[in-house]
């Protein structure tokens, strides 16, 4: 039976490797290969006015990444020009079309994008055009013929083998630049945007990322940023948590991109004036509200078509919205805790999103079955994938095939539930310890306890469809609230029943006491 100190000694083991725990800590740019020679780049095209064009990708990352760079232009009086491709338009990352459609251009600099663009770098080449590219993503063995390539992920890479996102490598390249032109420059003002860009992009929450977030959710709350300044408003919120990153700020900058045209969410950002950011972030709210819908019935869809029998959800369909494919992976892969593959057929072709589970490196999977595909790209958790639709049955075959051969225990983290707790320990104090070790998310995932005898004393249905439940649960003289949402089984009152949950802060009418949200009810 787990008390405090156990949970303590526990959850202090998964960081006992970090090694850059304070912003002192950080590797230094000088570890990212090439970032010297895109720095030095970078400073010719600004002493010779030279066209300097940002090419950015439409998630939260990409947009984030687009704001880094060009604020600190703005900052230093350079001039410059921002594409974020469109998703339904242009497609992903840097490409011939858009290189035509940019003109006359002396550097590009790519954000979140780009080791996969070898049209395009050899395009550049042609045409004379200098390509710097800082990406993230998962290098093949053959690069881009580039100017210079920052990417972590590069073999002869000295950057401590962290995964970080591209607006963090957007982040070290102007820390390199500003080092180069001899500039003062506090590299501390886009820490609140990293926070985000680490979060949305679902790197993992240890060592410097971890540092990042913790030190941006304060800068964020002492924010000057109109963006900032207008969602606080728009919500009635004093301040943001953790959580608000993942459940609110992050699904708003992204929806822009996912229903239109991520370069509204970059203006909310990059905005300067409150009444203009305020103009943005409305846009951004009527499209996330249209996201919300789309994702709403494509889950549905998607949910008569999955057979649960097998080892990885696989569901396609006729011009399925692009910008929810993502969202939805993510839901089904949560809820049926499988990896998932979600597929929209367009001219000929399948295009997915992909979630991963547990222990599971979907990249890994993909590139087993790589002879079906016409192209693929991402990390260990989260993947896109190309395929013709001629090829798609063959592609489901050797997926099914390969996940059957995954071991039962790498679909679960082991991490996640900690062992049995005595109701009795879950007090303040005990919410206060968790909340220690925020921000929990990939790598540091949120403690689960199981609960193994709680009296059901009362239950309401809760929410617009009453799918979700609101229970009093008591164990001696000790009682507890607790939240179960989309429930699959439905308690009686009266009845003992088993349990695992996390323990989050509930605030009502200025009281703060622990509250459950449970994840299964053990039958």
């Amino acid at each position: 039976m787990l008390n405090k100190t156990k949970i303590k000694e526990i959850l202090n083991k998964r960081f006992e490797y970090d090694i850059h725990v304070k912003l002192c800590d950080l590797p230094m740019p000088s570890c990212l290969k090439d970032v010297y020679k895109g720095a030095l780049r970078i400073k010719e095209a600004i002493e010779k006015n030279q066209k300097v064009v940002v090419v950015g990708d439409y998630d939260v990352d990409g947009v984030i990444s687009c704001v880094i760079i060009s604020e600190f232009f703005d900052d230093i009086g350079f001039d410059y020009v921002i594409k974020i491709p469109n998703r339904f338009k242009d497609g992903y990352g840097l490409n011939k079309e858009i290189i035509d459609e940019l003109g006359e251009v002396d550097l590009i600099i790519t954000v979140d994008n780009g080791i996969a663009a070898f049209e395009a770098a050899s395009m550049c080449r042609e045409k004379n055009i200098d390509l710097i590219i800082t990406d993230h993503h998962m290098p093949s063995n053959i690069l881009p013929d580039a100017y210079a390539i920052i990417n972590p992920k590069q073999e002869d890479c000295d950057f401590p083998d962290i995964e970080i996102c591209g607006a963090q490598v957007a982040w070290y390249l102007v820390a390199a630049i500003k080092e180069v032109c001899k500039i003062n420059y506090n590299m501390c003002k886009f820490i609140e945007l990293l926070a985000i860009a680490i979060i949305a992009d679902m790197m993992e929450l240890r060592d410097l990322n971890r540092t990042l977030v913790r030190k941006g959710i304060e800068y964020i709350n002492t924010s000057n940023r109109a963006a900032f300044k207008v969602i606080k408003k728009y919500y009635g919120k004093d301040k943001f948590e953790i959580d608000n990153i993942s459940f609110l700020i992050a699904p708003l900058i992204n929806s822009a991109g996912r229903m239109d045209d991520a370069i509204i969410s970059y203006k909310f950002l990059h905005s300067q004036n409150i009444n203009e950011a305020r103009n943005y972030l409305e846009q951004i709210i009527s499209y996330n509200n249209n996201r919300k819908d789309e994702e709403r019935e494509l889950f549905k869809q998607c949910l008569e078509q999955v057979d649960d029998t097998e080892s990885v959800i696989i569901v396609n369909g006729q011009n399925w919205h692009e910008g929810v494919l993502g969202i939805v992976a993510s839901r089904l892969a949560k809820h049926f805790n499988k990896p998932t593959f979600v597929f929209s057929e367009c001219d000929g072709k399948a295009k997915a999103s992909v979630r991963s589970v547990g222990k599971i490196d979907i990249l890994n999977i993909i590139e087993k079955a790589k002879d079906f595909v016409l192209s693929y790209g991402g990390h260990k958790g989260a993947a896109g994938v190309l395929v013709e639709i001629t090829k798609l049955e063959a592609f489901k075959n050797k997926l099914n095939e390969i996940c059957k051969e995954i071991r039962k225990e790498d679909f679960y983290s082991s991490e996640e539930v900690l062992g049995s707790i005595d109701p009795n320990e879950v007090d303040f104090e005990l919410l206060e310890l968790l909340e220690f070790f925020e921000p929990f998310g990939h790598k540091n995932p949120r403690p689960y306890f199981k609960f193994d005898k709680l009296l059901v004393k009362n239950k309401k249905y809760i929410g617009k469809d009453e799918k979700h439940m609101k229970l009093i649960l008591t164990c001696g003289g000790k009682t507890l609230e607790a939240l179960f949402f989309n429930y699959d089984y439905d308690p009686q009152v009266g009845e003992n029943i088993k349990l695992i949950a996390s323990i989050s802060r509930n605030k009502f009418r200025g009281l703060v006491t622990p509250q459950l949200a449970i994840k299964e009810i053990l039958k």
